[in-house]
């Protein structure tokens, strides 16, 4: 029997979702999966972007909870450091904290123009200009992380928690059409082939709630 819980909500619309479930599976732990109803006022609150503070995903393990991605990526890569969540190296760890942390707090419009939503694609989506910014700036996080590392994921080999932090971005770049340069754009495929984001994609098409709001026609 599993010996954690982590809270989800929607893996078609929840990008902080899928965050928090890469993170457990990266770190090697036994979890089960509880997940809210999309009709619960917290879970719409977070997926129309409504609420400021969100939480889920949520970790329960061995008597406490965890919620927030970024503190539930610094406790598993506590609990197993092995599993090397954060770089093992001074210079990449640091690195790797610091463009998390940006796309934690940051690129708002990105969030409210291009919401997540796996089950879609608009092929030819026009990207209106308050998130071309954020397209452009995560570009260059891409290729300068890609540069220094060699690839296939942003710090070498093996994806770490900029690559789950980053996943959500990618699927919105699939969803929209978002048109990248061939370095993002192989980025973009590598996160999208990454056994991981394809088995939560594929139970996502199983989802049977639908987001009205978020269905709409672009």
């Amino acid at each position: 029997m599993a010996s954690a819980t982590l809270t989800i909500s929607s893996r078609n619309y929840s990008s902080w979702s899928l965050r928090g479930w890469l993170l457990c599976r990266m770190s090697g732990l036994d979890f089960h999966e509880r997940l809210l109803p999309i009709d619960d006022p917290s879970t719409r609150a977070e997926l129309l972007l409504l609420s400021p503070s969100f939480l889920v995903p949520a970790l329960d393990h061995d008597g406490l909870q965890i919620w927030d991605t970024l503190a539930i990526a610094e406790y598993l890569d506590e609990w197993n450091p092995g599993a090397a969540i954060v770089p093992l190296e001074r210079v990449a760890r640091a690195h790797c904290r610091s463009i998390a942390g940006e796309m934690h707090s940051g690129f708002s419009n990105l969030r409210s123009a291009l919401p997540m939503n796996l089950g879609a694609h608009y092929s030819g989506f026009k990207v209106w200009a308050g998130a071309l910014g954020d397209i452009e700036r995560i570009a260059v996080i891409w290729r300068n992380a890609l540069r220094t590392s060699g690839g296939p994921y942003l710090f070498g080999a093996r994806p770490t928690l900029a690559d789950a932090m980053y996943a959500p971005v990618a699927a919105r770049f699939t969803t929209y059409d978002v048109k990248l340069d061939a370095v993002c754009e192989g980025y973009r495929r590598t996160i999208m082939a990454w056994p991981l984001m394809a088995e939560w994609i594929e139970t996502a098409k199983s989802e049977p709630e639908e987001l009205d709001e978020l269905d709409v026609e672009f």
